[in-house]
């Protein structure tokens, strides 16, 4: 039986109160979906609110010379636009071998603080499953407590779009917190990050593994099926 991926989308579309359009960011899922596809992996599209999964439209223009970002947006709307409702998978951990969280400036919005989300994120860490997220997607596990009271991320090293990387974007303001402070907060100290913004990181952690940014998204696709197939 091919193995699961349980892909968890952002329901939010609107960044902060700039009145500009977000979601999830094209590439970060186009790439690991690519690399998903041709381990024979099975994967499942879910979101807070089901149904469709705003698309950040800036994603589209800034990697339309992607092939892979373009062949995604062409082929595989119904993908995003018809997502299962993540409720439906509380309890349902044992069916799959990871959880992955794309990013996009949504999941701050929504996924950060999603008790849904949060819950089906540490049932898949307590079951021993992967647990992945690349750019803002580790936002989805600032708030993730296991069982025993004690944090996802204790003690373990992450990355995730950078402080600096969020100024240079210039939507730090916009933000409604900033993801590298939270996360080396929660990590107790171990947020990594590469030698300069926009460079690739990909950190794994034992069954948790996080990219720091869009380019990083392909590396954390395949770290997530190297850990899939016991790598």
């Amino acid at each position: 039986m091919a193995p699961k991926v349980l892909v968890i989308l952002t329901s939010h579309g609107q960044l902060g109160n700039t009145g500009h359009p977000t979601g999830w960011f094209l590439p970060e899922l186009a790439h690991p979906y690519d690399e998903f596809v041709s381990a024979g992996f099975e994967i499942v599209f879910s979101s807070p609110q089901g149904g469709l999964a705003p698309l950040d439209p800036k994603s589209i223009e800034m990697f339309k010379s992607d092939e892979s970002s373009v062949n995604f947006l062409n082929n595989h709307k119904s993908l995003w636009e018809q997502t299962d409702k993540l409720s439906n998978y509380l309890g349902k951990a044992d069916e799959f071998a990871a959880v992955f969280v794309p990013g996009g400036h949504g999941p701050m919005f929504d996924l950060a603080i999603d008790k849904t989300s949060q819950k089906v994120i540490a049932e898949f860490a307590e079951k021993g499953k992967v647990v992945s997220a690349v750019c803002h997607g580790p936002a989805a596990l600032v708030g993730v407590e296991l069982s025993g009271g004690e944090h996802l991320l204790k003690g373990k090293q992450v990355t995730g779009f950078s402080n600096a990387e969020e100024d240079q974007m210039k939507l730090s303001e916009a933000m409604p917190f900033m993801l590298e402070t939270r996360l080396n907060e929660v990590s107790e100290g171990k947020f990594v990050k590469a030698d300069e913004p926009w460079g690739v990181k990909v950190v794994v952690d034992g069954k948790v593994i996080t990219g720091q940014n869009p380019a990083s998204a392909k590396g954390v696709g395949e770290a997530i099926v190297k850990a899939v197939n016991g790598g």
